[in-house]
Formats: structure tokens, sequence, C-alpha cells
């Protein structure tokens, strides 16, 4: 049982028979979901599961079409964020909602702001000394004093802004917290203060919705869980009590055998060999490995190591300043030329798709075959490749004509690895392939990449980069760790495990 939670008290939080619907789309089907005061719940499912839709009838943003809702044994039926707000619900979306020119007070205050009183009184003056003190206040009670009240949220990190969102709720009188996705964008260090923050505020009876794609995370920090599936809640329960695999199969709605499929590997002869590779700006300082076709080579690291630089330097985006590339012939290391790249059969899918890796306004079919396409082509054409690779990576979409951008993250991904594969090169790059999709959507990604080292004739070759631990040890044959610029050598996935992969990339190599 959740620490601070009275049995038999009534729930901080009750949702029952939750329903809504956009034109002959059912978004929910009618969801339960009760929280406790000092309980952190876990919220699961899949993209379009529903998640977010309840979480906008929560918080005010779109009005359910039936259900009841209560907070702290109340009738609740907010019409406007507002109201939400009034009655202690907080949310902290995954895309931060500060104003990035005001400072960390003002931003702690916003729409709240104290006003001044005497000879000012009625005029709407604010009171800044009073929202410095209650913003002081919010953040020491966070833990987190070494944050001024007077910095300017734009400079700050987003580990400290995340705390600035948070510490808005508690300056409000939050008593239900709701946390998007809240590591999606925080180096492991921030991570793990985020984790003994939210436990702080369980200890102080805080009620907090967590919502994430990482069942391992919802496990180590929930008290318990709720799954939803097309709308409806199909489960839940105490976190200790269900295993991943159980989580896994009622997101999904079928049994899972395999999170990460191996099919037997055969490794073949080298394909890639980079020697003392050094890029800009000492990121990568030094990097030297030999990848084999039909082997999955990971590379792990702490945010700012320079991984995805050297997956920006192979792929010709970043420049190089000394090392060498051999892909069959070596490849000059002049001026970067992402073409040549693709001529030798070598390219990135980059961990930043919405902006960098597709064209979001284009549809399936342009994103899929741009990289090779004559410059003058039939429509049929061009829909008749694309839907070739639509069928083999079973991208759900309309048509190849819709446009990338109505798709779901996974199968954005599916199209942004499809054109690679489209394109013919033998070396895949992945930068952060799994990060924001489903846990579905993972598994399909998992099996495509295992299918393309070893059911694919003649078989790929493909390099991971992801800040997921249990990702890499899954999927890989090899991983190597960067630490502060520099690739360790890569080791078998049998000798070694998270606590391993850690200790490297936190401290080098030395450490392994």
């Amino acid at each position: 049982m959740a620490q601070g939670v009275t049995p038999g008290a009534v729930p901080m939080l009750m949702m029952r028979g939750v329903r809504k619907r956009f034109g002959a789309t059912q978004a929910l089907g009618g969801v339960d979901l009760s929280i406790q005061a000092g309980e952190v719940h876990a919220l699961l499912g899949q993209n379009g599961a529903g998640k977010s839709t309840l979480m906008k009838v929560l918080s005010g943003a779109v009005k359910p079409d039936a259900g009841e809702m209560r907070i702290a044994g109340a009738s609740y039926a907010p019409t406007q964020p507002l109201d939400a707000r009034r009655s202690g619900v907080a949310m902290i979306y995954q895309e931060l909602s500060l104003v990035p020119h005001l400072t960390v007070a003002e931003n702690v205050l916003l729409g709240m702001e104290p006003t001044r009183s005497g000879l000012f009184a009625g005029l709407g003056v604010l009171d800044r000394g009073a929202m410095r003190r209650r913003a002081v206040a919010a953040l020491a009670e966070l833990h987190h004093p070494q944050i001024a009240p007077d910095a300017v949220v734009g400079r700050l990190s987003i580990a400290a802004q995340q705390i600035v969102e948070i510490a808005r709720a508690v300056a409000v009188g939050c008593r239900l917290l709701v946390l998007d996705e809240p590591t999606s964008t925080l180096a492991q260090a921030d991570v793990e203060a985020l984790f003994q923050l939210v436990a702080r505020l369980r200890q102080q009876g805080q009620a907090v919705v967590y919502i994430t794609h990482f069942i391992e995370e919802a496990k180590r920090v929930a008290d318990r869980f709720t799954v939803l599936r097309d709308g409806h809640t199909v489960g839940g329960g105490a976190m200790a009590d269900a295993s991943v695999r159980a989580i896994v199969d009622l997101m999904v709605g079928r049994r899972v055998e395999q999170l990460f499929p191996r099919s037997a590997r055969v490794r073949g002869e080298p394909l890639l060999e980079v020697s003392e590779l050094a890029g800009a700006h000492g990121k990568p300082a030094r990097a030297s490995f030999t990848l084999h076709r039909g082997e999955v080579l990971g590379i792990a690291g702490l945010v700012g190591a320079g991984r995805t630089e050297l997956l920006r330097a192979l792929a010709g985006l970043h420049p190089v300043v000394s090392g060498t590339v051999k892909l069959g012939v070596d490849i000059d290391l002049g001026p970067a030329s992402t073409a040549q790249r693709w001529a030798h059969g070598l390219a990135l899918c980059s961990e930043n798709r919405k902006e960098e890796g597709l064209a979001l306004g284009l549809s399936v079919a342009d994103n899929l075959t741009m990289s090779k396409m004559p410059a003058v082509v039939r429509p049929a054409r061009r829909r008749a490749l694309a839907e070739r690779w639509i069928e083999r990576l079973a991208v759900s979409c309309q048509s190849a004509d819709q446009p990338i951008g109505e798709l779901s993250g996974g199968n954005q991904q599916k199209v942004a690895i499809a054109r690679l594969l489209h394109h013919g090169v033998d070396v895949l790059l992945l930068d952060e392939p799994t990060r924001g999709i489903d846990v579905a959507a993972k598994a399909q990604i998992y099996e495509l990449i295992d299918a393309l080292v070893a059911k694919e004739r003649p078989a790929k070759s493909v390099i991971v980069v992801s800040s997921y631990l249990p990702e890499l040890l899954g999927v890989c044959d090899r991983i190597a760790v960067m630490c502060r610029g520099r690739l360790g050598p890569a080791r078998p996935v049998a000798e070694l495990d998270e606590q391993a992969l850690l200790r490297e990339a936190a401290l080098g190599s030395e450490a392994a």
C-alpha cells in the first residue's frame, strides 16, 4: 500500500464511467480511475489508448459526454483548466508550458499573482515581494532552494524548468499532480532526482498520476497502476504484484511472447571500420570500432557524452577533423557530404523525427521515397513503391497519400526507417529509435531490427544509440560505451548488465 494511504479513505480522485466521443471516434468508452492521497499511480497504455483524452477531461480542457468525477469526495466538473487548477489539479505536460522570458517567481505565480493592498488596492499592482516569497517557499518544499526566484526561466536547464512547473503546482495548493512523460528529455542524473522528488511528494500526502511509456520506470516509482486500451479500463492493481510481461500483455491486448526478439544471427565480414575518429568541438573525441554484417552494435552513454555527434559525423552531418572511416572503400573525411554517405550505403535515422527526420506536411509516400526517386515521376508509381514498404513494415495508415504528420509516433518511425531500406543502405544508424513511442510499437521496431540483421539477404548492419539500457541489452549483440566523447571497447551483451553500463558511462572504460 502507498505510504500515507489510509485504508478505506475517500479517494483523492475518483473517475467512473467517463465517456467521450469525437464524431464517429470513441476516445473514451467508460473509463474508471481511482487514486488515493499519498499514492503514485501509473497510467499506462499505447498511443491512442485514451490517456491524453482522459487527462484533458480531468484538466477541464475537454468536457466528457458522460461519467462522474470527484475530488476528495466532492463532485468535480471543471468547465475550463482554471477550474481544475482552483480545485487543486495540476498538469505537467511533456512539453513544458513556461514563459521563457519571465523569471522563476513570475512563472510560479502566473495567473495567480498576488496584488498589493493599501493605497494600491484594486489597481492590480503586483506584489512582487509576495510573489518572490511564495516561489521561494514552493522551491524549498520541493528541496530545490538553489533555483533562484529571480532567474530567467529560459536560461535554466530542462530539469530545472520542470521543477519550476512543479513548484507552480505546489504554490497554488495542488492536491493532485499529473506528470506526463516526465523523464523523456532528462539526463540520467536528473531522472534520479525526479524520482526522489516524486517520493517526497508521496510522503507529503500528494496524489500523483504518472504517465510513461517505460514500464520499468513505472514499476520503480508507482504504487498502483491502471491500463487503458481502446478507450476502456482493461486492468490494474498493485504495481508490486504485476510483472512487466503481464502489463505489456494488458496494453497490447494479446500475449507478447518476446519483447526483444532475437533470431539466430550469423556475424559476417567487417562492413564498417572506424579508427581514431574525432569530430569538431571535441565530440567525438576518439572513436574506434568495427561493425560486422549481420550485427547490431549498441552505443550507450550519458546525455552529452557525444553519442549523437558520433552518428552525425559518420552520416556526414557533422565535420570530422581526423580519423578514418572505411565502408568497402575509404570514405573521404573532407567536407561533410550526407549524399556521399547515402551513396556508400550508410544513413542516419535522426532522434528528432518531427523537426529533422520527416517532412510532416508531406504524405507517407513522399517521405518514404524522397531520397531515391527520379526528378519527375508519376504519382501512381510513387504510391506503388510506398505501398510495398507500408505492407512490409506493417505501417498503420489510411493510404500512402495520408500526411505523415497524422500518423502515430511509432508508425512515423517505421516510415523513417523504411526510407533507408528503400534507398538500399547496408548500415543503418538509428539514434534513439523508440523514443516517444508506445510499447507495442517498440516491439515492432525491435522485430524489424532483428529481421534486418538475421533474415535480410544480404544481412544489414545496425548501430543503435539509446538511453534506455534494457533496449540496448535486449536488441544488440555488442555494446560500446561513450564517456566524455571517447568510445570504449565494444563487448558482448552477455558480459554486461545495466549497472556495468552505467558505471562505465559515468567513469569511462577504466571502470569496466
